[in-house]
Parts: structure tokens; C-alpha cells; sequence
């Protein structure tokens, strides 16, 4: 066994020894004036510690808290801890291109957050800030001091500045001189990437200097006009400028090992760029140190302290016996009471140590096993952060809730974290009202920053929740339309069908009709045909009687007839009646020309 402070033993403990020893020795003021026999006779026994007692306890009291004071402990052995870093310098845009306002508020404030949150997150690297416009300037050396350098972060404005553009090289000169020394340097820059092309020097020195520049786009591709102080927009040639996000800045981190990421209204940017940086960039043990590993001892002397003091300020004798077991047990209550605060002590200790290394879940264990025993508002806050720190937002929330504070300043404190935890949970509404409660009690610009962006996303996302309901309407607006077309098309062919189906009869019976009507036709044709043979036989019968009749009359009258005209005779006759042959064609009928000749 062994003592943390043996300076309370050596100090503390030859003043008590001389004090309780005066007081020892000194006797009551009657026996100075009466002896022994006579006090004994004239003394009522009244059940009650001499003085000599009470002393002697008293000063039994004082050496137990002493030896507390001291603390007692167990030696379990020695861990070495080792101090191990990333050093990564900030390089921080402030031309007059970041007061842009595509990211709420503007640019540069967009990017300060940003660099904030980076402090608080990466709690085990060095870090340092340059600012930089058309030249770059240093704003903090490489430090574990993340107060001040977050300090003199907040400070940057572009009025700082007050040359124009953004020269990327000269902030890679300047890493490089700040960190000669280190072959590998780590640079993150945050910017909207100025209007260069062409990266090409850039990334050669920072591969000479063994730079890992790292890129954390701070603009968007859409781009907004540059506002000055005055309310006016900075104009090129009589025209506004839009200034938008410079992707070509990508290479400058891909080319030389880093990584490029866009920024985001979440933290989970900054989350993702830590984890980058601690993947690719190379840590550096800084220093190392052994801390001795104890079992604490001192609340048996405090416990037992507490317990003689009872006993020193009460009247014990044998009409007081009876009380004696309720005193005892009292006393032992009291002690068992005060050893839990002392253990109470020792778990929000150890709670707080689990939740500087980042084990957030011992922390929020311990942490939470105190605030059920205690109803500590102070510890269920605890809990909460450690909470919030897993992710575990639903218990985060409740543990908030049941943190109620009666200091103005600790109750909007847990308020703002309540929203905060909300708004990570997804519930965007309840975490809007969180903040404005917050608000109402105190003022507090962080907070009024996050109700702002959490209103923001909330608009963004009843816009997209319109946007595709409105969609959704369009496609079955469109889909209704195809089914009626649809249903129309339909109809349509049904009765195309019903009247190709009844042409069809039709055709059929017309097919039929014809049929029937060329048979006829064809009966009629045949009959004529016959009855044509018929006469012509009869009209060859004629003629010939005719030539006959004539000879006979030529030979009784010659001027009946001439040649001539029986010729014509003939073929008018063979003009008007029917042969044998019969017309496939005929609608082509020959027209006979009167100047025909007879030949």
C-alpha cells in the first residue's frame, strides 16, 4: 500500500499529535478545585463519555480523515500511454468569391463551421490554420491548443485580406516552409476552388514537398452572385459575376494522394474527411508516458472517521445501551451512505475519463447508472452526450428530456442538444421546436445557425415531397390516359372487327351473288347464243331465197336494184346482228370510220 499525497501525512499529522496531546493532559476546571473522592461522591452518574474519551476519539477522527486525505491506494502495475498525431494544417479561402450565399449563410462563414467541427472532432491531431487569397498568411502554428486556435479562426473575415483571387500555389509554399522539417505534411484546403483550370504547378510542388493535399469543396454547381458589405455585387465588364463551384480543384487533391469531397449541410462531410485523413495520413508518436495503474483506498478511513464522530458526539452509558444498536446502525447507514457518494465520486471520474478517450459507451453507462440512483439532471445529460456520440439518438432524446435543470443557461444548453439530437434522429419538426425553446430562454448563435439549416432542409424536403407527389399525379394522370386510350383502342378494334366481319358476310355473299347472277348471265348468254345460231340459219335461209327472188325479179325488172346497193345492203345487215364470236372485252367496242376503205 501506498499514498498519492503523503504531503498531508507529513504536514497535517505533527500538529494534530501536539494539539490532542495538550488537550489530553488538561483536566476538568472542578477537579482543580475538588479531589477525586469528593467529585466521585458528589457526581450523578449520568451515563455519558468523560472528556478524556471524547477526546481520544476526536482525535482518532481527525488522524482517519487525514490518512484519507492522503490516499490510500493499492499498486495493480504501470500502462504506458503514447501520444500519437496527425499534424494537418487548414488552409481557409477568404477571397471575396466565398461571401457568396449559395450555402447558407455565406461561403466563408459555411467553411469557418466547418473547420470548427473539425477542431472538435479530431481531438487527437495538431492542428493549424493559414488563411490565404491571392497570398497566404499564417493564422496558428501547428497546436493542441483547440480553444485558441479556434479562437483565431473565428476571427477571419475577407476584410482580413485585402488582395483578390485565390493562389492555390502560394498556400503550398507556405505549408511547406511552416513544416521543413516533416517529410510528409497533410493540407486541407476549404474553398469553392477559384476560376483556375489548370492545377498542373500546384500539384508537382506539392509532390516535391511531400504534401497531401486534401479538398473540401465549399460552393455549389449552380453558384450565386458575390455580395459586398454595401449590399451591391461585384460586376466584370458592366455584367454580374456568378461565381459557381471549380471542380477541376478535384485533381489537385486526387493527383497528389488526397481526397476531394463537396460539402454538405450534415456533419457527415467533415466526419468522412477525418476518417481520410487518418487512413492516408501518417501519424507521429509525439511523446510517451507510463501511468501507474491503483485501486483506491481511502473511503475505509473516511468511512470509519465518519463513524467515531457519531460516537464522540453522542452520551453512551448503561441507561443509554439500549440506544446503542440504533446509533450503531445509524451510523453505519450514514457511512454506507457517505462510502456511496465517495464510490459516486469515483464513477463520474471514471465516466468522464471513458468519455475524454471516446468510449462513449462505457461513459454513457456509467454515466447513467449514476443519473437512476441519483436523479441528477447533471449526469442524464452526461448520458446524453455520450449517447449522442454512438449514434444512439432515441436514447440520447430521452435522456435530454430527463435532464431538467433550474439554471436558465444549463436548461437552453440541453435544449439546443435535444434539438440537435432530433434533427439527427430525423425528426425535423420536434427539433425545430427544441431550438426555439432554447432560444427563448437564451440566445445562442450555434443554435440559431441550426434551427436556420434544419428550417432549410425542412423547406427543401416539402419541396421534393411536392415535387414528387406532382410527378406521381403525372404518371397516373398518364397512365389514366393510356388505359383510356387503351380502352378506346380497344372499342375501336372491336368494332373494326364487328364491320370486317360483316364486310367479310358481305363480300361473301356478294361473292356469292355474283356467282349466281354470271351463271345466269352465263344461261342467258348460252340461250342466246342458240337463238342467234337459230336466226342466223334462218336469215342464211333468206338470203338465199332473197337472191333467188332477185334473180328472178332482175331477170323481169334490171333496175330494181343495182350491185352497188345490195353490197351495202349486205353489210348493213351484217352490222346490225350477232355473231358467233363472242367479246371478252366489252367496253373496247371499235368505232368504224367512214372513210374506211373496202379493201
Amino acid at each position: 500500500m501506498s499514498f498519492l499525497h503523503p504531503e498531508f501525512l507529513y504536514y497535517m499529522l505533527p500538529p494534530l499529535f501536539i494539539l490532542f496531546a495538550l488537550l489530553l493532559t488538561q483536566k476538568e476546571t472542578h477537579e482543580q478545585f475538588f479531589s477525586q473522592e469528593i467529585m466521585d461522591k458528589l457526581r450523578v452518574n449520568a451515563n455519558t463519555l468523560t472528556l478524556k474519551a471524547r477526546n481520544a476519539l476526536f482525535f482518532l477522527v481527525g488522524l482517519f480523515m487525514i490518512i484519507a486525505l492522503a490516499q490510500p491506494v493499492i499498486k495493480e502495475g504501470s500502462v504506458e500511454i503514447k501520444a500519437k498525431s496527425v499534424d494537418v494544417m487548414i488552409a481557409l479561402d477568404i477571397s471575396d468569391s466565398m461571401l457568396a450565399e449559395d450555402i447558407y449563410p455565406n461561403r466563408l462563414e459555411s467553411a469557418k463551421r466547418k473547420a470548427l467541427s473539425l477542431l472538435k472532432e479530431a481531438k487527437d491531431e495538431r492542428m493549424g490554420i493559414v488563411a490565404f487569397a491571392k497570398n497566404s498568411y499564417l493564422v496558428s502554428p501547428l497546436s493542441f491548443d483547440k480553444v485558441s486556435v479556434s479562437f483565431l479562426l473565428q476571427q477571419l473575415d475577407t476584410t482580413s485580406i485585402t488582395e483578390q483571387g485565390s493562389d492555390f500555389l502560394s498556400v503550398i509554399e507556405t505549408v511547406q516552409k511552416i513544416q521543413k522539417d516533416e517529410p510528409k505534411k497533410v493540407l486541407l484546403i476549404l474553398s469553392d476552388g477559384g476560376d483556375k483550370s489548370d492545377f498542373t504547378d500546384e500539384i508537382a510542388l506539392a509532390k516535391k514537398s511531400g504534401i497531401t493535399v486534401f479538398v473540401l469543396g465549399i460552393a455549389t454547381k449552380e453558384g450565386a452572385p458575390i455580395k459586398r458589405e454595401d449590399g451591391t455585387f461585384i460586376k466584370y465588364n458592366d455584367e454580374i459575376i456568378i461565381s459557381k463551384l471549380n471542380e477541376n480543384i478535384a485533381s489537385l487533391a486526387i493527383k497528389t494522394g488526397g481526397v476531394y469531397i463537396e460539402s454538405t449541410t450534415s456533419q457527415e462531410d467533415i466526419k468522412r474527411m477525418i476518417q481520410e485523413i487518418e487512413r492516408v495520413g501518417e501519424k507521429k508518436e509525439l511523446k510517451s508516458q507510463e501511468v501507474q495503474k491503483s485501486k483506491p483506498l481511502f473511503y475505509y478511513p473516511l468511512s470509519l472517521a465518519l463513524l467515531l464522530l457519531l460516537i464522540a458526539m453522542s452520551s453512551i452509558g448503561k441507561r443509554g445501551s439500549s440506544h446503542l444498536g440504533v446509533l450503531l446502525i445509524l451510523a453505519l447507514f450514514l457511512s454506507q451512505e457517505a462510502r456511496a457518494g465517495v464510490l459516486d465520486f469515483m464513477d463520474l471520474k471514471k465516466a468522464k475519463e471513458a468519455y475524454e478517450s471516446s468510449n462513449f459507451e462505457e461513459s454513457a453507462k456509467l454515466y447513467n447508472e449514476h443519473a437512476k440512483e441519483s436523479k441528477n439532471p447533471q449526469s442524464y445529460y452526461n448520458s446524453a452526450n455520450a449517447y449522442y456520440k454512438q449514434k444512439k439518438y432515441k436514447e440520447a432524446i430521452e435522456a435530454y428530456k430527463k435532464a431538467t435543470f433550474d439554471d436558465k443557461y444549463d436548461r437552453a444548453k440541453n435544449l439546443s442538444n435535444l434539438g440537435n439530437a432530433y434533427a439527427k434522429d430525423g425528426d425535423l419538426q420536434k427539433a425545430i421546436e427544441a431550438y426555439k425553446e432554447s432560444l427563448k430562454i437564451e440566445d445562442d448563435k450555434d443554435t440559431r445557425e441550426n434551427l436556420s439549416e434544419v428550417e432549410k432542409f425542412l423547406r427543401e424536403q416539402e419541396q421534393k415531397k411536392e415535387q414528387n407527389s406532382e410527378k406521381n399525379r403525372d404518371k397516373q394522370d398518364d397512365k389514366e390516359d393510356k388505359q383510356k386510350q387503351n380502352k378506346e383502342q380497344d372499342s375501336k378494334d372491336k368494332e373494326q372487327n364487328k364491320e370486317e366481319k360483316k364486310d367479310d358476310k358481305e363480300s361473301t355473299q356478294k361473292e356469292k351473288d355474283s356467282d349466281k347472277e354470271q351463271k345466269e348471265s352465263e344461261k342467258k348468254e348460252k340461250e342466246q347464243k342458240e337463238k342467234e345460231a337459230k336466226k342466223s340459219e334462218n336469215m342464211d335461209e333468206k338470203k338465199d331465197d332473197s337472191k333467188e327472188n332477185a334473180q328472178q325479179v332482175g331477170d323481169k325488172k334490171e333496175d330494181v336494184m343495182s350491185d352497188e346497193e345490195e353490197k351495202k345492203w349486205i353489210n348493213q345487215l351484217k352490222q346490225n346482228s350477232s355473231s358467233y364470236l363472242y367479246k371478252l372485252n366489252d367496253n373496247d367496242e371499235k368505232k368504224i370510220s367512214n372513210d374506211e376503205k373496202p379493201w
